[in-house]
């Protein structure tokens, strides 16, 4: 029975990861929709891109850094040093990994459903840096983010780090992933600036519409169906009656809550415009998402609509106040479906369970805050000697024509 059961949970391991892994089709798709048609090809080259690049660096260090051995700095600075093997470089496939815990599932499994996530937060910076960001300067971003900034303040609460001690609860990474991701996008577009004509000299947001509607829908379509291994797959094994059962409410609570967020999304859009706006409809689906997926297993399924909910709310205000007041071009509202609603999903924790709203305000403080200024720092050192933003002339060009040389859509 030990073996099936090992088996069993490394298989639904496997399965989840494999899922979250299809969420990298769902953000391409998405963005390549709601950029402009001259940007899509250099949008699918980013994605393709940062997923083999966040799966490098996570096995070369990232991994050991977030479950780490030891502390140099105990809970706040991980060690690399008492690890099995450095990076699997040595592991044979019988062998650990380096894991500081005992695994009722295979380690490679987990490293596979760990790594997945890693691309999730560098995917959440691609959209956000859409339609004026160079390509090398962007993945020499995706090296440091993956390798040293995610796993760092991953370890706070995945690897035994002073969050996990004092008491912050993150069942899937509302906060370490979505937040995290989102912070360093906030970091990198603030040197980065908007794409050419976004803004008008008086200030006024200009319109610059999507590429592609229905491949955008088609992402968040990807999305929604990844999440279920992103949340189901966090509870880590299925083999027993108990777990099953807490599997099940998961999913039932991350389809709701992205259910809430969507009618909710188009009922603001609709009081607020007279319209039903699809991109507020898509970026609800995604707030729900996300404000469920620190806590998805307590809340029943009503809770979980109105926790949806609420995040759909937010997200349309949210998108609003960084365009229109902040000034801050985020081409598919990445910055706010995944970090304001990153913080509303880890600060609503509490009360569905009984985690404490204290430990969950310093989780997003701490994570906000070290990802932001070492993001900040990273992409400015970066822009020092080698310029991340495109220049007007390769902006109106389009980036498929400076950078890619294959256009997307070469019939317009």
């Amino acid at each position: 029975m030990e073996e099936l059961a090992f088996a069993l949970d490394t298989f639904y391991a496997v399965m989840a990861g494999a899922l979250v892994m299809f969420m990298a089709a769902g953000f391409t798709m998405l963005e390549a929709g709601l950029v402009q048609k001259k940007d899509v090809s250099e949008i699918v080259t980013k994605n393709i891109g940062l997923y083999s690049i966040a799966c490098i660096m996570y096995l070369a260090c990232g991994f050991v850094i977030m479950y780490p051995g030891s502390y140099i700095i105990e809970g706040v600075l991980p060690s690399i040093l008492g690890t099995s093997s450095f990076g699997l470089s040595t592991a044979l496939p019988n062998e650990d990994i380096g894991m500081p815990y005992g695994m009722d599932y295979s380690q490679q499994a987990d490293f596979f459903f760990q790594v997945v996530f890693v691309a999730t937060a560098m995917s959440i910076v691609s959209g956000a840096v859409a339609g004026r960001m160079k390509l090398i300067p962007f993945y020499l971003f995706a090296i440091v983010l993956t390798a040293l900034i995610y796993p760092i303040q991953g370890a706070w609460n995945w690897g035994g780090g002073f969050l996990s001690g004092m008491g912050y609860s993150d069942y899937a990474g509302s906060g370490t992933v979505h937040l995290c991701g989102a912070a360093a996008a906030l970091a990198v577009v603030t040197v980065l600036g908007p794409r050419n004509g976004k803004y008008a000299e008086d200030g006024t947001s200009l319109p610059m519409p999507g590429s592609n509607i229905p491949m955008a829908a088609l992402g968040v379509w990807i999305l929604w169906l990844g999440w279920f291994g992103f949340n189901g797959g966090s509870e880590l094994i299925v083999s027993n009656e108990s777990a099953a059962i807490a599997v099940s409410q998961v999913f039932m609570n991350t389809n709701m809550a992205a259910c809430g967020g969507v009618v909710a999304a188009i009922l603001t859009s609709l009081i607020m415009t007279g319209k039903m706006d699809v991109t507020m409809a898509m970026n609800g689906a995604i707030a729900g998402l996300v404000a469920i997926t620190a806590g998805p297993s307590a809340p029943s399924g009503g809770e979980a609509v109105l926790i949806g909910a609420i995040g759909g709310v937010l997200v349309y205000f949210s998108i609003l106040f960084f365009d229109k007041t902040l000034k801050l071009d985020d081409p598919v509202g990445a910055i706010s479906a995944h970090g304001v609603v990153g913080i509303l999903g880890v600060m609503v924790v509490p009360f569905t369970s009984d985690a404490s709203f204290g430990p969950q305000l310093v989780g997003v403080l701490a994570i906000a805050g070290f990802t932001f200024i070492a993001s900040f720092i990273t992409i400015s050192v970066i822009n020092s000697f080698m310029p991340i933003r495109a220049t007007d002339e390769e902006q109106y060009a389009g980036l498929d024509s400076s950078e890619i040389g294959v256009e997307a859509y070469p019939e317009f």
